[in-house]
């Protein structure tokens, strides 16, 4: 029975109360699933270039904190021209789902995340594998190294995301958020 203002009473059929005890039961399970965030993503990371290191949770109870975002993109500036630029969030959350594969809150070292066109240019003249239209200079690329973990494995760790692009250098892995290809 319901009450209502007037102080009737109305009646429920049981086929009516029967339906909502059910509707209850299977939505109940699922609230877990659609009522929770996202994990948090915390990245650590040092820039080897500019000796500098930041551990920070960038993404939390399901949106992106902007002030985390901006000391990441300090963190992953030019280092030649010390110019700041956005890092896609894509490229961070394939980078921070790779150093989370590899347990132990392990260091990130950065070699190189955004990089200006000054500074494209002049890699370009010194290696043919730098393409002019690098996704470095949109933010949408990093390359980096994990301390005791070889290339192979790391390389292999980032493919396993299909998530964009992956090149295995002596020194360092290269991901980005360009088509799925490997190299």
């Amino acid at each position: 029975m319901l009450g209502n203002c007037r102080g009737r009473v109305t009646m429920i059929s049981r086929r009516t109360f029967i339906l909502g005890l059910t509707a209850a039961a299977v939505a109940y399970p699922l609230s877990g699933v659609f009522g929770s965030w996202p994990p948090d993503r915390t990245l650590n990371a040092y820039n080897i270039h500019t000796d500098e290191a930041l551990e920070i949770t960038y993404f939390s109870e399901g949106s992106y904190d902007t002030a985390a975002l901006e000391k990441i993109n300090h963190l992953m500036r030019c280092h030649y021209t010390n110019e700041v630029h956005s890092i896609d969030t894509n490229v961070l959350d394939l980078l921070c789902d790779i150093q989370d594969s590899l347990g132990g809150n392990r260091q990130v070292e950065i070699i190189s995340a955004y990089r200006s066109p000054e500074y494209n240019d002049i890699l370009r003249t010194k290696s043919r594998k730098v393409a002019r239209n690098s996704l470095h200079l949109q933010g949408m690329a990093i390359d980096f190294a994990v301390s005791g973990v070889d290339q192979e494995a790391l390389a292999r760790t980032a493919k396993s995301f299909f998530a964009g692009g992956v090149g295995k250098y002596p020194e360092f892995v290269h991901i980005d958020i360009g088509p799925v290809r490997y190299w």
